[in-house]
């Protein structure tokens, strides 16, 4: 079993991760613990953060956006980035196993595990260009 040393801080912010389902970057972390009245520094957010991360309590997701992003769910899933609005949401379709063996071929890596993170336009921003 893991050691974990979750302070009120630490605790704080596992909390905000876990709550919300919009995968927030660290600054929206910190405005989310302002709004609930945590005065914390960004320092201390940033290092909670990590602290989860390491400890596999949430998950940190470098999407290729400047800021990395944080999610809560630890199972087995994808993700899909809208490419007009940006908004990040979870894909629950498992890898084919097949593309895993074919990587594996083409690479001659033994492969671990694997995040797909696909790419396309949400229904809110479609909408908005036919309207």
């Amino acid at each position: 079993m893991r050691h974990l040393n979750l302070t009120s801080q630490r605790q704080a912010v596992y909390d905000i991760v876990r709550e919300s389902h919009d995968h927030p970057t660290a600054a929206e972390v910190m405005n989310r613990l302002v709004e609930k009245g945590h005065n914390l520094a960004y320092g201390t957010v940033y290092n909670s953060l990590r602290y989860l991360a390491d400890k596999q309590l949430i998950r940190e997701l470098k999407l290729g956006e400047a800021a990395s992003r944080y999610d809560a769910r630890m199972d087995d899933h994808q993700h899909i980035i809208c490419e007009v609005c940006g908004a990040v949401d979870e894909v629950m379709s498992h890898v084919p196993g097949h593309w895993l063996e074919e990587v594996a071929k083409e690479t001659g890596y033994s492969i671990g595990h694997a995040h797909v993170v696909f790419g396309g336009v949400c229904s809110a921003c479609r909408n908005k260009v036919v309207n």
